[in-house]
């Protein structure tokens, strides 16, 4: 017995003394292999949706039956990122047009809230709960537009697993739980919410059963009755007579009216590579912006985690998003100069001005004429057809307003938090208009072929990720798991599309994975460091490698999910 306790504490103390670096293959940073599979893939921030997508797609659904499934049943097992009071945006490679396909599955503000009513109010920004940020679900919407183009399955069988577990409970994950329990001194007091997410007076801790009827009373009927039992059935009156009774402006009749929209993907090269992003009203193109002033730098050389490498994408991260907080914004609205934004032309002018070694406290929007946070899931399925999803889904604060309408088992978005308030901006606050929004999904294809579907959740860090993922599989040969494990750089502080704007530099900070020589560095450069645990961000992703015809799969070591394939 003694020798056996010995032998559990020296796999216990090895178990704690190793790091990422320790791996026998030499993959500095990964904290584990990629997945790597042939007949399809999945990486989701839940093991259980994982394992939901990969039945789907071996019951013959399409990539896209899976993600939807999958985004279903995140919406039970992770109402702290995302659910039906949602919105989406996703990426499609279909195989049979040798194209990408977009779609803008966000909701627009309520006809009848007026810029004059949060005058009235005296508000100079909306406030970030309650029933004055909700916008439109695009969500639900977002899901028949996908199926109707792409799926194979019956929706009824799509949703079936999410239903299964909603009535049959399901343990709930680390990560998860730890955000659950923590929204209840905020939410507590907004209608609905305890009794949806609290019903035994407390959050559930790690491994606890939670149950969710009223969610699967509510799917059930969106299974059988399509998007209009959402947007016109009795879920939209139920909607409409708690908004009303709660002091909200969301209308049956703006759910009725709404539609998602198919956007043409925009993209930039990266050094051969053709990285994909969705137009504003959401803030992918940030990431290409970034990616074109950093191709003007030799980050090999350099090297992952020098100096040069931190700062040159501070910098370039600073410059975009100046144009991010003036210039991204519904585009029914607005002319968003997205081409010109996104031209190389445009970032050797804006490069110019980095100094290479100081850091700027300020820098003008490129063309004249509370954003930081954000809990969302991404998830990525690749079908044996080769079909490829990029899948963004969010409530954007945690569980959203905070508004759980009467026995529908969800809470309604906050999305029209990010509005700006000042008249005369694109991103100024007008009834029937869609928010900046911060859920962007992203692919890369080499040589007009798919190469990889990606996404990073978390609010304004997400366009930083995206780059990140990109300069460390490209510029410093990192594999597809390690490009996510290896430590994140965080820019905050920088100007926004509700109005405040960066005067002094803003912070930086850097994960535990960057030493002392770094960190002092980028000092000496006149950057202020400061920790934001828990904000670098959640990523998953799926690689196809054409010549072998193989997946390689990807995910998060900061969530609780996997990627899993056969």
């Amino acid at each position: 017995m003694k020798q056996l306790l010995h032998l559990l504490a020296a796999v216990s103390l090895l178990v704690h003394s190793c790091h990422a670096g320790d791996r026998p293959t030499g993959r500095k940073f990964a904290t584990r292999s990629e997945v790597i599979a042939r007949h399809g893939m999945a990486a989701t921030s839940q093991p259980l949706a994982t394992q939901v997508a990969l039945d789907i797609l071996k019951q013959g659904g399409s990539a896209v039956d899976a993600a939807i499934a999958a985004n279903a049943t995140l919406g039970l097992m992770e109402p702290t990122g995302n659910g039906i009071g949602g919105d989406l945006f996703a990426i499609v490679w279909d195989s049979k047009t040798q194209k990408l396909h977009g779609l803008n599955a966000s909701g627009r503000s309520p006809a009848s809230l007026t810029l004059e009513e949060f005058r009235k109010r005296d508000l100079e920004s909306i406030p970030p709960f309650g029933p004055l940020p909700v916008t439109v679900p695009g969500c639900v919407d977002g899901w028949f537009a996908l199926h109707g183009k792409f799926g194979k399955l019956p929706m009824k069988d799509v949703l079936a697993p999410a239903i299964r577990y909603c009535e049959e409970g399901f343990p709930v994950s680390e990560v998860i739980a730890a955000g659950w329990r923590g929204s209840r001194n905020t939410l507590s007091k907004y209608p609905g919410f305890l009794e949806t997410y609290f019903p035994n007076g407390k959050g559930p801790a790690t491994g606890d059963i939670f149950r969710n009827p009223m969610l699967a009373a509510t799917l059930k009927q969106i299974a059988v009755g399509g998007r209009d039992a959402f947007y016109k059935g009795e879920i939209a009156h139920t909607i409409a007579d708690f908004m009303q009774k709660h002091g909200g402006f969301l209308s049956y009749e703006d759910l009725a009216s709404h539609r998602s929209e198919w956007v043409e993907p925009v993209s930039a090269n990266y050094r051969g590579y053709d990285v994909w992003e969705l137009p504003p009203n959401g803030q992918g193109i940030a990431a290409l912006q970034i990616l074109n002033v950093l191709e003007g730098y030799d980050l090999k050389t350099a090297g992952f985690g020098s100096a040069d490498h931190l700062h040159w994408f501070v910098e370039a991260k600073k410059l975009a998003f100046e144009d991010r907080a003036r210039l991204y914004a519904d585009m029914d609205f607005a002319k968003v100069p997205v081409q010109k934004l996104i031209s190389k032309e445009y970032a050797n002018e804006r490069r110019k001005l980095i100094n290479s070694n100081k850091a700027a406290a300020e820098y003008s929007v490129g063309l004249p004429h509370a954003l930081e946070e954000g809990d969302t899931i991404y998830l990525t399925v690749a079908d044996k057809d080769h079909n490829m999803v990029s899948l963004i889904q969010s409530n954007y604060r945690g569980f959203g307003s905070g508004m759980c309408p009467d026995g529908l088992g969800f809470c309604l978005q906050d999305r029209g938090q990010l509005f700006d308030l000042a008249e005369g901006r694109f991103n100024t606050y007008a009834p029937g208009k869609r928010p900046f929004h911060t859920i962007i999904p992203a692919f890369v294809t080499k040589d007009g072929k798919p190469f990889m579907s990606f996404g990073v959740m978390g609010g304004a860090t997400q366009p930083q990720a995206h780059v990140q993922i990109i300069v460390n599989m490209i510029d410093f040969g990192m594999n597809t798991q390690e490009a996510g494990d290896a430590p994140r750089i965080l820019h905050q502080g920088s100007s926004q599309p509700t109005g405040d704007q960066m005067t002094d530099g803003g912070t930086v900070a850097l994960e535990s994975g960057f030493g002392k020589k770094p960190r002092e560095a980028l000092k000496a450069r006149g950057h202020k460091l400061k920790p934001a645990p828990g904000s670098f961000g959640g990523y998953q992703a799926i690689r196809y490698d054409a010549d072998r015809d193989v997946y390689f799969g990807a995910s998060e070591s900061r969530k609780d999910g996997h990627a899993a394939g056969y």
